[in-house]
């Protein structure tokens, strides 16, 4: 009966680990070491009960050891990860001695009466088990126990203080599944059970940590996002390394050029004529090695590829090459049937490729609305200082001589406007929504949006919109921040060095905290806030230009007065 049970058991716990495995291609590497050695543990419990010698019996048990003395540890760095905690590699060593210290021991079994100082084999009718005598060295298993107690009540404790971007529901569940597994282990130690429950503890362990993990690839954008880019049929890739040695490929580029499955991974790639793929390959990364980003243009089976190469950055460092294929075809055809179609057709194109842009920068807002709606204290927000943004850009534009800015860089700047604040989305609830000042802690947090916003523009708009657009975008979001005097944050720029686009949108943002009312204050007079621009003029704002921001003064109060 117990036979049959553990085999039931260890069944599971393969099926579990396999389905987790083969679903998540972004799958977090410890939690499959954690549940392929509690699927060791399970077969080890099974094959004891179906062992037919004593020694067979302690080869099997030395097998459940395995998964039995790094489970503890494993699940712990599991919860480190689902708690945004970084464990050193040095206490991650140490973490892991123990139980490999432990494991050591358990290995003498048979050869030693350190660990046990008997070992039988009972041969039962339900199930065979081990009847044994533990030695001195077995004490250190049940500390290996009450460590791995301790450090759950700390992620308990941890989750509880620092409910960010953490889910404290699944901190809690798995500490609970971490706790029941010691208290299980107790209650084995106290009560001679006939059945061993840990294997059930560990099979509930991984089911649920199973369930958790899906839920966070759900919304883990990375992961969706490499999931999309695999299933792009217009989007191929070679990855090389800094030797220029091929890498990888995705299905696309296998499928236009079959000579790179000739290639052999971290070897120099064969290029059998001037006219090969691979040629135009060696040419594209001796433009990346000289610092030059070319791109180049071919035709192959009636198809129009672009092939362009930028640098892989891991750790903030360049580790080698992506070579980017994208399927130009139907754009090629598009625009022959421009060439050849009427002036109506051209027309309809046009207005098409408008839509196109107009539901672009919908979505843009949407997003910018999306994240203004998590904010309790700055409603309608974004739209508001688009609009103090526009008015700006037209009083500045009859200073355009003087100031040396042309009309299409502010026409940038109030598109790139309702954008500032995107980088919000990456904060969390528990400060964005706060009612009341923010702890030092807190405040560190929340500035981190603007670095933020940065790179989430970057990556949205670059290669769907212009270079000078997505520099000025890209500028506004993580520098309207940024203060006259060098006092500001990200960076700390001052003066000239903050880009002329952060220091307009730096005034529209700040007169809208001012005259808006907020969870924190009321709204202040317009001459209160046109007094404070104006006492701040060269420490917090660009003196030349709030003296132009000020002029605006009538038609913005106007505008704040009629909304």
């Amino acid at each position: 009966m117990a036979s049959t049970f553990y085999l039931i058991v260890f069944i599971a716990s393969l099926v579990m680990t396999m389905r987790f495995t083969l679903r998540n291609k972004k799958a977090n590497s410890v939690f499959i070491v954690f549940a392929m050695l509690v699927v060791l543990n399970n077969l080890g419990r099974y094959l004891i009960s179906v062992a037919g010698t004593t020694e067979m019996a302690i080869w099997a048990n030395k097998l459940m050891y395995v998964g039995g003395c790094f489970v503890p540890m494993l699940l712990l760095f599991t919860l480190a990860d689902l708690c945004k905690i970084k464990i050193s590699g040095l206490l991650k060593f140490f973490m892991l001695l123990f139980p490999a210290v432990v494991m050591a021991f358990v290995l003498t079994i048979g050869h030693s009466d350190i660990y046990y100082r008997e070992v039988e084999l009972v041969i039962a009718e339900g199930g065979n088990y081990l009847k044994k005598t533990y030695g001195p060295a077995h004490s250190l298993y049940p500390v290996m126990m009450l460590v791995s107690a301790s450090a759950l009540l700390f992620f308990i404790i941890y989750a509880i203080r620092h409910r960010k971007s953490t889910s404290f529901k699944n901190i809690i569940w798995i500490s609970v599944l971490g706790g029941g597994t010691i208290l299980t282990y107790i209650f084995e130690r106290l009560v001679d059970t006939k059945v061993d429950l840990l294997s059930v503890c560990y099979l509930i362990s991984v089911t649920m940590a199973t369930s958790f993990f899906e839920r966070i690839n759900m919304f883990d954008m990375s992961v969706n996002i490499s999931n999309a880019v695999e299933r792009m049929r217009e989007y191929g890739y070679v990855t090389f390394d800094l030797k220029k040695h091929f890498m990888n490929a995705n299905a696309l580029a296998y499928e236009l050029f079959p000579e790179v499955k000739q290639w052999n991974v971290e070897a120099d790639f064969l290029i059998p004529d001037p006219q090969s793929f691979g040629n135009t390959a060696m040419e594209l990364l001796d433009w990346a090695e000289r610092g030059e980003k070319e791109k180049r243009t071919i035709e192959t089976d009636g198809r129009y590829l672009e092939l362009s190469i930028r640098d892989i950055i891991y750790n903030k460092r360049k580790v080698g090459y992506l070579l980017e294929i994208i399927d130009r075809t139907k754009e090629k055809r598009y625009t022959a049937a421009i060439e050849h179609y009427n002036e109506d057709l051209k027309r309809e194109v046009s207005e098409k490729t408008a839509d196109i842009m107009y539901i672009k920068d919908m979505m843009v807002l949407g997003m910018a609305s999306m994240v203004e709606s998590r904010d309790n204290s700055t409603g309608g927000h974004v739209k508001r200082t688009s609009k103090v943004v526009e008015v700006f850009a037209k009083q500045l534009m009859q200073h355009g001589d003087e100031l040396g800015v042309s009309e299409r860089l502010l026409q940038q700047v109030v598109k790139a406007a309702p954008m500032h604040d995107l980088g919000k989305i990456t904060v969390s609830d528990s400060i964005l929504k706060k009612q009341g000042k923010y702890t030092e802690e807190e405040y560190s947090e929340m500035k981190k949006h603007a670095a933020e916003g940065g790179r989430i523009v970057d990556s949205i708009l670059s290669g769907v919109e212009e270079e000078d657009f997505v520099e000025i975008a890209k500028n506004v979001a993580y520098y309207h921040h940024e203060k006259w005097d060098g006092k500001g944050y990200p960076n700390g720029l001052a003066g000239q060095e903050i880009p002329l686009e952060a220091r307009i949108m730096a005034l529209a943002d700040v007169f809208d905290a001012l005259v808006s009312k907020r969870c924190y204050k009321e709204a202040f007079s317009f001459e209160k806030a046109f007094s404070i621009i104006e006492e701040s003029l060269g420490s917090h704002f660009d003196p030349e230009l709030g003296r132009i921001f000020i002029e605006c003064r009538p038609e913005l109060e106007a505008m704040y007065s009629y909304s």
